[in-house]
């Protein structure tokens, strides 16, 4: 594929001897700006002339062919390239043509392995709204990276250790026969959970049982151990129902609980490296040195671990057994301070090279209009009750404009889920969400089912014109219209636009670029009569609306949506 900013590049570099001048170039926020921006005033200290000037000077000198780039003007310091349009229009279809679903795909993460950790739900809870973010941007940066060529391993941390299940535990021993776990289970766990919270506050007794039967669940004791792996299984069980329905898969389930008998290691080999110290009874590292002026803690007064503990464990495991070049934690802004204090002890742990690869991902909370959410209070939205009141939704409508539609389930089902998926992806990873259930099941707009019907309409071109011609066929000067350039130049920017996603970590990036295919086909398709008696240009015109097919579904399918063919 022709890489235009490539070529300007190598072209400017000739005329200034500046070596990364690829890194200086832009893409302009306004297209009457031109394809590509060269701000001059990135270069007036290094070749000491004003900006206007050099960009003078600098077009004065190029030789570009016009068949690459048509026209370049000097604007206020910059120099602004305009790519010829129909050699975007042809490279577009050639490389479709080559490439098809394949297209603005690469190999630039060969033999790199990439973790990525996300979802991570605590067992014995319910799969809530707060579950959300992390598993859809996790899968979706799991799809982005394997897109990308990269050896993706996906990772759901389970939270199945801790002080939260030694409570759970002593829940178990006093009320058992008051709840049958043989129906509804994660709901009575977490009745169970909330009034053993509420117990503990109002009984240091209790809470110091609990404490205890933590303990013997780290000693590995038979009768705490087999009521954990009872809360576990029943957990799972409802989990995978929600994986399935969202299509989210992972390669590996450890999660902390795999991690316990790996800890000694940790603190033997801050204990070696002279860092581990006592502080009121616990075990710590202090960070204070690298601007962190609270400590890491490492073993609790009583000897028990920490999850602090089991991260840097995981940290050692995963380097070992996956040689990771990036290692992604998908995880809440509010374990900021925790990744930033785990991140610094690993360079007590691992090389450097795996130290620089951590990453945490965080994002901003999910609350309700009411406010935050709280396991321990009992008011959550359960992502199940969500994602069933949303294909409900998708279904009702449905029965009011279509009717006669084949596969009405099915359809509803893409169609509600996609709405929850690119709700939840359409904005930056950091900011915060208030999950308001009349903005998740508004079907229009810049949404996931505008997305979905902009496709469909590609889909019932494809199918009325029967067969698609074959790119050898195609005349590109009749793709010479504003809208169907317009449309074209948006196909190329995919390729780029998937390695921006997964250089920021923000499937945001591909929500909204996918919007703007969608309205950019919009438009050719309203300003164009695509089946037509002239077929020179019916080829064209369906072979450009079989490129937007493509890209939709496929740019879709890295965030995780899947594209019903009818509506």
């Amino acid at each position: 594929m022709l890489d235009f900013k490539n070529i300007i590049a190598d072209e400017v570099k000739k005329v200034t001897n500046i070596e990364n001048i690829y890194d200086y170039i832009e893409v302009p926020a306004n297209k009457e700006m031109g394809d590509f921006s060269l701000p001059c005033f990135k270069l007036a200290k290094e070749m000491k002339k004003a900006p206007q000037m050099i960009a003078t000077e600098i077009n004065d000198k190029l030789n570009i062919s016009k068949e690459i780039v048509s026209e370049t003007k000097v604007i206020n310091g910059y120099l602004n390239f305009y790519v010829n349009p129909m050699a975007i229009v042809k490279t577009v279809l050639d490389e479709i043509d080559v490439k098809k679903e394949e297209y603005g795909s690469s190999n630039i993460g060969k033999g790199k392995n990439i973790v990525v950790e996300y979802s991570s739900p605590n067992i014995a809870k319910p799969f809530h709204i707060g579950h959300l973010r992390t598993t859809l941007i996790g899968n979706s940066l799991y799809r982005i990276y394997k897109f990308l060529g990269y050896n993706t391993i996906g990772i759901n941390h389970l939270g199945d250790y801790g002080t939260q299940f030694g409570k759970m535990i002593e829940a178990y021993n006093m009320w058992k026969d008051e709840y049958d776990l043989s129906t509804d289970p994660i709901n009575k766990m977490m009745d169970m959970y909330v009034r053993i919270n509420d117990l503990c506050k109002k009984d240091d007794a209790i809470l110091e049982k609990c404490r205890e039967n933590f303990r013997l669940l780290e000693a590995g004791d038979k009768y705490c151990t087999d009521i954990w792996n009872k809360f576990k299984e029943l957990s799972m069980v409802e989990f995978n129902r929600i994986y399935d329905i969202l299509d989210v898969k992972f390669d590996s389930y450890n999660g902390e609980a795999f991690y316990a008998n790996k800890m000694n290691e940790v603190v033997e080999k801050l204990e070696s490296k002279g860092v581990l110290k006592e502080s009121e009874g616990a075990r710590i590292v202090d960070l204070s040195d690298v601007g962190i002026e609270t400590p890491c803690i490492i073993q609790k007064t009583n000897g028990s671990s920490i999850y602090a503990t089991r991260d840097l464990a995981a940290i050692m495991y995963r380097a070992k057994t996956y040689d990771f070049d990036k290692c992604l934690y998908v995880v809440a802004y509010e374990q900021n301070l925790h990744f930033k204090q785990i991140f610094a002890v690993a360079k007590y742990l691992v090389d450097e090279k795996y130290v620089n690869g951590l990453k945490h991902v965080s994002y901003g909370m999910v609350s309700l209009p009411s406010g935050k959410m709280s396991t321990r209070l009992g008011n959550v939205v359960k992502i199940e009750e969500l994602l069933n009141e949303t294909i409900e939704k998708a279904k009702e409508i449905i029965e009011e404009k279509n009717p006669e539609l084949e596969d009405k389930e099915d359809v509803a089902k893409k169609v509600g889920i996609g709405a929850i998926i690119f709700n939840t992806l359409s904005t930056s990873n950091i900011k915060d969400q208030i999950f308001d259930w009349n903005i998740a099941l508004n079907f229009n707009g810049e949404t996931g089912p505008y997305l979905q019907y902009m496709y469909v309409r590609t889909n019932s071109v494809l199918e009325k014109v029967g067969k698609i011609p074959n790119a050898s066929e195609i005349d590109i000067n009749a793709l010479n219209d504003d809208a169907s350039i317009n449309l074209a130049k948006e196909l190329y920017k995919f390729n780029s636009i998937v390695k921006q996603s997964a250089d920021k970590n923000e499937p945001y990036i591909i929500s909204k670029y996918l919007i703007d295919v969608a309205k950019a086909f919009s438009i050719f398709y309203n300003e164009n009569k695509i089946i037509c008696e002239d077929k020179k240009l019916q080829n064209a015109r369906v072979y450009l609306t079989y490129c937007a097919n493509i890209i939709l579904k496929t740019g879709a399918s890295l965030l995780g949506i899947q594209m019903p063919n009818k509506m």
